[in-house]
């Protein structure tokens, strides 16, 4: 589910019968529950919302920064063959790496 740029993982309650979301990417935590999807949207427009406010009072940005960098350790085989694979594309590693996780992720919306 996403609200206003911001998206959420939602899973379900089988104890309260309803769902919980977590909204993703923040400087903190932020969660909300709903029963059908019109008041789960609700929910998460005002968690959202209260979450927005308080950081503006604090004055921190709401949403997480990233560096751009990231370790990832991977079997030595997996390696061997990213790295002939990127060879044959004429590419580095790492644009290699980026264009299959850019690829991967778009599968996923």
């Amino acid at each position: 589910m996403t609200v206003d740029g911001y998206k959420a993982r939602i899973e379900y309650d089988a104890e309260t019968d309803s769902f919980r979301g977590e909204i993703l990417g923040l400087n903190g935590g932020a969660d909300f529950h709903g029963r059908t999807p019109k008041e789960l949207r609700q929910e998460f427009r005002r968690s959202l919302a209260v979450f927005v406010e308080v950081c503006r009072e604090k004055g921190i940005e709401p949403r997480r920064s990233y560096s751009g960098k990231f370790n990832l350790r991977i079997p030595p085989v997996l390696h061997e063959r990213l790295s002939l694979a990127a060879q044959a594309a004429d590419k580095s590693i790492n644009a290699f790496a980026q264009e299959a996780l850019e690829l991967r992720i778009a599968e996923r919306r």
